[in-house]
């Protein structure tokens, strides 16, 4: 009588016109696997991308501290040029574009400086009086620079404003 009760327990259910189906219990708890099962999967994307987030934050921090560098790599070229040491000149050259092309690779990008202030890009040191078009850039100070397309640092630069005698024109 055991043996027959067991078969009767393993026996799926006859839906009334005669075929047999699963137990509504049954599709509750497949409905609710699929459900973990994708919530699990978005949690592993999700994950992944938070991962991938900070593995960038990271590089954008070290970076950063690596600018300071880049702008005494500069001023160094730029003085070596007036030296007569060209050796030494070429040297330094190298070094400074080994520097900036292995910091490009990891997603460093100078802000292009086009001669007209944009404050997203561009940070104001001085303002200069200049027969120029007011708002350009005069010169750079210290260059600017993205990673990945956020900004980290914008560009120092000095702007024309119109001179005193300009103004009444």
């Amino acid at each position: 009588m055991a043996d027959e009760e067991r078969n009767d327990a393993l026996e799926e259910p006859v839906e009334e016109d005669g075929k047999a189906g699963p137990k509504p219990e049954e599709d509750d708890k497949k409905e609710q696997l699929l459900r973990l099962m994708a919530e699990f999967d978005n949690y592993k994307k999700r994950v992944r991308g938070e991962i991938a987030g900070s593995k960038d934050m990271g590089r954008a921090e070290v970076i950063l501290h690596m600018l300071p560098i880049v702008d005494e790599f500069d001023l160094a070229v730029a003085a070596m040029a007036k030296s007569e040491d060209k050796e030494a000149l070429k040297g330094l050259e190298m070094l400074y574009s080994n520097l900036v092309s292995a910091l490009k690779k990891e997603g460093l990008a100078e802000i292009e400086v086009d001669g007209k202030f944009d404050p997203y890009k561009h940070e104001i040191i001085l303002v200069r009086e200049s027969d120029k078009k007011e708002g350009t850039i005069l010169e750079v100070i210290k260059k600017g620079y993205m990673f990945n397309g956020a900004m980290l640092r914008p560009a120092s630069v000095i702007i024309a404003k119109a001179r005193e005698g300009n103004k009444a024109e």
